[in-house]
C-alpha cells in the first residue's frame, strides 16, 4: 500500500498556482491559525484576485502571525478577509475597517464556520501539514485547531494541503489521508517563532499569587507572554501537574523537563498533554514532534467546557484588559477598537467552574499609561466607552493584579466592589471608592 499512497501523492502534487486554480468565485476558504496558514496557496490565490480572475472570496483565519498577499489592501474590494482572532498582522487593518472580525468563542468556531459554509457554495479547507507517512496520512502538526474539524464535517468541497518538512508530526485526532486531498504543494519554510517576552516585576507578583493557589496534581491552561511565563516560573515546586490547554507553550516544555508536568493525576486523557495549537520557539516545535505524550485535537474538543471540567482542580489563567467594579471584563478591545479576540477565554472560565476544585484567573496590571504618558486605573467604575464585555460578571471567578486576588464568583456587588478596589493601584482606590458610592454600590 505504501507504493499506492506515494503514487497518489505524486498525482496530486502540483504548484501553489495550480492549487489556487481550484478556487471558484464566491468560495469560502478556511485556514488554521498561525503556522497552519498555507502561505504559498494564499499568495497564489491573491495573484488570481489581483488579475481579476477571481472575486467574492471569503477567507477566514485567525492568530495571523505573518504577512500574506491576501492581506493586500488593493484586493480587498474583491475578497473579504475575516479574522476570528485579531492577530498582529491584521490588527491595524481590522481597526481601520479594511478587514472584518467575527466575534466567537474558539470552542464554537468550527460550528460557526460550518454554518457559514452551508449558506455559501461548498468551499475549501487549506492547511499546512507534516510530510505524509507510509500509511498515507498527513498530520496537522502544531495546528489541529480549526481546519481538521471543519473538513471532517463533510461540508467542504476541496481539501488543499501545503506539505512542510518543518511542520512537526503530532498524535491525536488531526490527520488527513491522501485519498481525501484534492491537490497539494510543497513549501519548506521554517515555522514562525514567537519572541520570548521578558517577565516584569508586576508579572512576578501576579505569578506568585496564582501559583500559591495551585495544588499539586492540578490540570493547567495558560497562555503566552510575560505573565503566564511568571506563573509557570512559580509552579516549579509543584508535583504531577497536567495540561489541557488550547495553546501549548514553551513554558510547558520547561515544566515537563523539570519533572513538574506528568499528567499522572488527570481524570480525563490521563498521561497526555492535550492541546489544539502550539506557538512558541523551535524548542516547543521539536518537543511536540513525534511525542506520544502530546496529543493535538481540534478546538471543538479541547475547548469544550464539559471535557475541561472532567479534570479535577482545573486551573485556567487568561489575560484581560480592563475590569469594571461589578466584575465585567473586557479582554479584546481598547474602547471600540478591536485589539484581539474572544479566543478560548470563556470556554476555559466555564470549564474551570465545572471542575471539582477548579479555579479561573483573569489577570491584568493595575494601571496602564496612555499616549500622553498619563496613568490610568485598569479597574474602572464602568468600562471605557465602546469596550466589549468578553467575560460577563456572572462568569468571572478571580481577578488578579500585582496587588492581590479578588474572588468574585458567587459574591454580591458590595463585596465584589470592595475586593476589586483592594487590588487596584493605591493611587486610585479613593477615587474608585467615591465613584462606587455615587453608584450606590457602597454606602
Amino acid at each position: 500500500m505504501k507504493q499506492k499512497w506515494q503514487e497518489l501523492y505524486q498525482e496530486k502534487l502540483c504548484s501553489a498556482d495550480d492549487c489556487a486554480k481550484l478556487v471558484q468565485d464566491g468560495d469560502g476558504i478556511q485556514a488554521p491559525l498561525g503556522n497552519g496558514q498555507p502561505v504559498p496557496f494564499m499568495n497564489a490565490m491573491a495573484k488570481r484576485i489581483r488579475a481579476n480572475d477571481l472575486k467574492d472570496i471569503v477567507l477566514t483565519a485567525g492568530v495571523d502571525l505573518q504577512w500574506v498577499d491576501t492581506l493586500s489592501p488593493d484586493i480587498q474590494d474583491r475578497m473579504l478577509m475575516n479574522s476570528g482572532f485579531v492577530g498582529v498582522a491584521v490588527r491595524q487593518g481590522c481597526q481601520a475597517g479594511l478587514y472584518n472580525y467575527t466575534s466567537n468563542r474558539l470552542g464554537h468556531s468550527i460550528d460557526i464556520i460550518c454554518d457559514l459554509c452551508a449558506h455559501m457554495k461548498k468551499s475549501i479547507i487549506a492547511a499546512v501539514v507534516s510530510p505524509m507517512d507510509e500509511h498515507g496520512f498527513f498530520s496537522s502538526g502544531s495546528h489541529a485547531d480549526l481546519a481538521w474539524g471543519s473538513w471532517k464535517s463533510g461540508k467542504f468541497r476541496d481539501l488543499i494541503l501545503v506539505v512542510n518538512e518543518n511542520m512537526p508530526r503530532t498524535f491525536g485526532n488531526n490527520h488527513y489521508h491522501i485519498s481525501e486531498v484534492s491537490a497539494l504543494c510543497e513549501y519548506h519554510a521554517p515555522l514562525v517563532e514567537l519572541p520570548v517576552e521578558p517577565i516584569s516585576k508586576e508579572d512576578e507578583m501576579i505569578g506568585q499569587f496564582i501559583a500559591e493557589r495551585v495544588p499539586d496534581g492540578a490540570c493547567i491552561q495558560i497562555g503566552i507572554g510575560g505573565m503566564p511565563n511568571a506563573v509557570a516560573k512559580y509552579l516549579k515546586d509543584k508535583k504531577d501537574l497536567g495540561v489541557h490547554s488550547e495553546m501549548l507553550t514553551d513554558s510547558m516544555v520547561d515544566l515537563y523537563n523539570d519533572g513538574v508536568i506528568t499528567c499522572a493525576k488527570k481524570n480525563f486523557n490521563r498521561y497526555k498533554m492535550i492541546g489544539s495549537f502550539a506557538l512558541g520557539s523551535k524548542k516547543l516545535y521539536d518537543f511536540i514532534n513525534n511525542n506520544p505524550f502530546v496529543e493535538m485535537h481540534c478546538t471543538s474538543y479541547v475547548n469544550e467546557p464539559y471535557y475541561i471540567g472532567l479534570n479535577d482542580n482545573f486551573i485556567s489563567v487568561n489575560a484581560t484588559l480592563e475590569v469594571d467594579l461589578t466584575g465585567q471584563c473586557c479582554s479584546e478591545s481598547i474602547g471600540y477598537k478591536q485589539y484581539s479576540g474572544v479566543g478560548g477565554q470563556l470556554d476555559f472560565v466555564q470549564g474551570a467552574w465545572r471542575s471539582q476544585g477548579g479555579q479561573s484567573f483573569l489577570t491584568l496590571y493595575s494601571t496602564y499609561t496612555d499616549k500622553e504618558g498619563k496613568m490610568h486605573s485598569s479597574i474602572k467604575p464602568m468600562l471605557s466607552p465602546g469596550a466589549v464585555v468578553t467575560t460577563a460578571r456572572s462568569e468571572v471567578d478571580k481577578i488578579v493584579t500585582e496587588y492581590g486576588v479578588a474572588h468574585l464568583k458567587g459574591n454580591e456587588i458590595r463585596k465584589r466592589v470592595k475586593d476589586l478596589i483592594a487590588i487596584a493601584h493605591p493611587d486610585f482606590r479613593d477615587e474608585l471608592t467615591f465613584e462606587a458610592k455615587k453608584m450606590n454600590y457602597l454606602r
